[in-house]
């Protein structure tokens, strides 16, 4: 009976054991059907472009964040970031940034403010946790053409230009990241953006992917990707990108979160030859 008593005891254990790791799945499922909502949110859609993310964490969920905000003067604020970690406490951390997004895209007045107003609101929390957020904000305008960024220690996005053919990266900003130290007040650069002008943003997942002998996909090799698809739709060049990493990869097991923004400029411009003529529309 003393051994049954024992053996009784560790099936109890071992059905308890069970029970809790099928409760600790459904959370972490939950969770990740939560991110995913999250961040595959309405896509805004409006006349002279079209704009895309996606992102796929390395684990079940992951840190990286991407979104956008219809502003009331009829732009678009858009954010990327990468939240320092990975997995759930890197995920709570990438919920914690969207919140404060979104409060303060709806209070502030530009991409820079926006980025103050972010690290005002998360630098105690950041610091506490020992954790810091690199983030890029852009306000486009479709009827000025004009787009305007701030920099929070992330990587600098890239720009097909549709007229000379070359992908380039933008006009350096700098801007330490969110957490990093306190009362940070953001510069803004901006650019007017052409047809067919295309912005790439992504996180360092896609640079930093490695191949079967450790040498990682590089910025190079992204460039070259970007000019090869430069005269698709967005969801094509997110298809032709996620594809190129997986080919150089040989669809090794990610290391870190992937997430890109396409923002792609489909205005035609009216084509009048002289003032009397009828406006031709190309």
């Amino acid at each position: 009976m003393f051994y049954d008593g024992i053996s009784f005891s560790h099936s109890s254990w071992q059905l308890n054991q069970h029970e809790m790791n099928k409760t600790l799945q459904r959370e972490i499922n939950l969770a990740k059907n939560i991110q995913s909502q999250l961040l595959n949110g309405k896509t805004p859609t409006f006349e002279g472009g079209e704009v895309a993310g996606t992102s796929l964490p390395a684990r079940l969920i992951g840190g990286d964040y991407y979104d956008f905000y219809p502003l009331v003067n009829g732009k678009i604020r858009i954010v990327i970031g990468d939240v320092m970690g990975k997995g759930i406490p890197a995920a709570m951390l990438m919920i914690l940034t969207r919140g404060a997004f979104r409060s303060a895209a709806e209070s502030t007045q530009s991409p820079g403010e926006t980025l103050t107003a972010m690290n005002q609101a998360l630098y105690d929390d950041l610091r506490n946790l020992k954790s810091f957020v690199t983030l890029f904000c852009a306000d486009w305008d479709p009827i000025s053409g004009v787009f305007s960024f701030a920099n929070a220690g992330h990587n600098l996005p890239l720009l097909i230009c549709g007229r000379d053919r070359i992908v380039k990266s933008l006009p350096k900003v700098s801007g330490i990241m969110v957490g990093g130290l306190p009362n940070q007040i953001y510069k803004e650069e901006s650019i007017t953006l052409s047809n067919s002008d295309t912005v790439f943003f992504y996180t360092d997942g896609i640079v930093e992917a490695v191949d079967k002998n450790g040498e990682q996909y590089q910025l190079q090799r992204l460039m070259t990707t970007l000019t090869e698809l430069q005269d698709k739709g967005v969801e094509e060049i997110q298809k032709g990108v996620m594809d190129s990493i997986h080919d150089f990869t040989e669809s090794l097991p990610q290391k870190d979160d992937i997430t890109m923004v396409i923002l792609k400029i489909t205005n035609e411009k009216s084509d009048i030859t002289s003032f009397n003529s009828p406006v031709l529309t190309i």
